[in-house]
């Protein structure tokens, strides 16, 4: 997987790049110096200033707005809208805005309501006029939404190497616990007898369609909107198939109204994490089960676990119980944007400054969580004695079953003279493989003394021998063929 950037990474917990003017109110520029202020008079409201403002959170994709200010000054001077001087006096500001973003000395003031706001006003500090040109034919409608696509295709790499890290940590716990047998459920209750591998890698499975879903994401974030200014797109000669190579997205958007004024790149991130997540928390819901003293199966490592403020003892499984919360988090960004967005008129409107925090938020807590439950994964210890002392005679009435099938009886019939050699088990407090040959007799004559086979938790499993199945050739090749799949994510 290719390692990125960092002054264009997401991180999760990013540091503070914000850092107080000591100006008050009083100090502020005036209305008329944003970008949007010409048609105004007087202040805005303190707090209508605060509510309008992005600047606290918009403020981590300042490295993808320079880098697309760069691109875009570039097309304004192959417009002939700038000159050659004042396109490089541009791109030197700009640099030295992303030296101060990156040394964290980036100052900002009051009336930086975003980070386009911030970047550009800075750039007029450093180098004056020239800075005034870079706006033109550009609105911070098609700004931000290229801004986004930015980080978030960024963003999209980094979850993909969290993902792969965790699934190959599965498939390798996978493989070295192959012999291990425990109790599969259905219902919450005991059912077949299973491998602990075959666990581990059905959760493995689910996590590798929601890597496939990411990469197929992918495709759809990265289109160019830039160059579609507000709403009708831009009457200069920008060349916008020069901006998709300079910037490297895979094609330009088609509509202007529609570049700007859709977020469904967003909501399909914010659902792609729900889902993640939804396969996480019943993962970790299981691991909660499996690390209780009920059934003992594992035990989770002290790196991974909390202690009680009240109760010695206790050793609780938190890391699991936040991965099962933070799904619900993750649901509530995705649901609560839908709403936003669901009575939006045509185009740009500000209810959609609302799919910032959202993106961010789901992108740090789906980040964590796949850190957090690779650890989990990576350190806990089983108990294999547990696991197969969990294992009992009556999980084994399906196999009694398939028994009589393989004597020719209809697997209808098999199935319900198992259900009677269970009710007989049952009816002398007995357990089922304890059951004597005149008991199964007066149940089915097809019942001989090869039944004795049946009692065998390991000959159970290895008959599941088909692709998919618990045996332990299917499973290896289960491990293999997710092997080979990693592999390919690599490339």
């Amino acid at each position: 997987m290719g390692k990125r950037r960092d002054n264009t990474m997401p991180k999760t917990g990013e540091k503070k790049r914000l850092r107080s003017s000591g100006s008050d109110r009083n100090a502020a520029e005036p209305e008329g110096t944003k970008l949007w202020g010409g048609r105004f008079v007087g202040d805005t409201d303190p707090i209508m200033e605060k509510f309008n403002a992005s600047i606290s959170y918009d403020k981590r994709m300042w490295a993808a707005d320079i880098r697309g200010s760069k691109a875009y000054v570039k097309a304004l001077e192959k417009a002939k809208l700038v000159t050659t001087d004042e396109m490089n006096k541009i791109l030197c500001g700009l640099d030295e805005i992303h030296e101060e973003w990156s040394k964290d000395e980036f100052l900002i003031k009051d009336g930086d309501e975003d980070i386009h706001t911030a970047n550009e006003r800075r750039l007029k500090e450093l180098i004056g006029a020239p800075a005034g040109k870079l706006h033109t034919g550009r609105s911070r409608n098609d700004q931000v939404v290229t801004d986004m696509r930015l980080w978030l295709r960024e963003a999209l790499s980094t979850l993909m190497e969290d993902a792969h890290q965790l699934i190959s940590t599965m498939v390798d716990r996978a493989a070295s616990e192959i012999d291990v047998l425990f109790p599969g459920y259905t219902h919450m209750q005991r059912a077949q007898p299973i491998r602990w591998s075959h666990w581990i890698l059905s959760h493995a499975v689910a996590l590798s369609r929601d890597m496939d879903r990411l990469q197929e994401m992918k495709k759809r974030v990265n289109i160019l909107p830039l160059g579609s200014g507000a709403i009708a797109g831009t009457p200069f000669d920008i060349d916008r198939e020069f901006l998709q190579k300079e910037l490297a997205f895979d094609c330009i958007s088609l509509n202007s109204m529609d570049a700007t004024g859709q977020r469904d790149f967003v909501v399909e991130f914010l659902f792609w994490g729900s889902l993640c997540l939804t396969h996480l928390s019943k993962m970790a819901e299981d691991l909660m089960l499996y690390s209780t003293k009920e059934f003992s199966f594992i035990v989770l490592s002290d790196a991974y676990s909390t202690g009680s403020s009240l109760m010695p003892q206790k050793k609780n499984a938190d890391s699991l119980e936040l991965i099962r919360s933070k799904a619900g988090r993750v649901f509530g960004n995705c649901a609560g944007f839908l709403m936003t967005l669901k009575g939006l008129p045509s185009t740009y409107n500000k209810d959609l400054q609302e799919d910032k925090e959202a993106m961010f938020d789901s992108y740090d807590t789906v980040h964590a969580v796949l850190q957090v439950a690779t650890g989990v994964i990576s350190t806990l210890k089983i108990n294999q004695i547990a696991m197969e002392a969990a294992l009992s005679p009556d999980m084994l009435a399906t196999d009694l079953a398939y028994y009589l099938v393989r004597k020719g009886v209809p697997f209808r019939e098999a199935h319900g003279l198992s259900g009677k050699a269970v009710a007989k088990a049952e009816s002398k407090d007995i357990p089922l493989s304890q059951l004597t040959m005149e008991d199964l007799h007066s149940i089915s004559a097809h019942f001989g003394s090869d039944v004795s086979s049946v009692w065998d938790y390991r000959s159970s499993v290895e008959q599941y021998r088909a692709l998919g199945g618990t045996a332990k050739s299917s499973v290896t090749a289960q491990v293999d063929a997710l092997r080979k799949w990693l592999k390919k994510q690599e490339n």
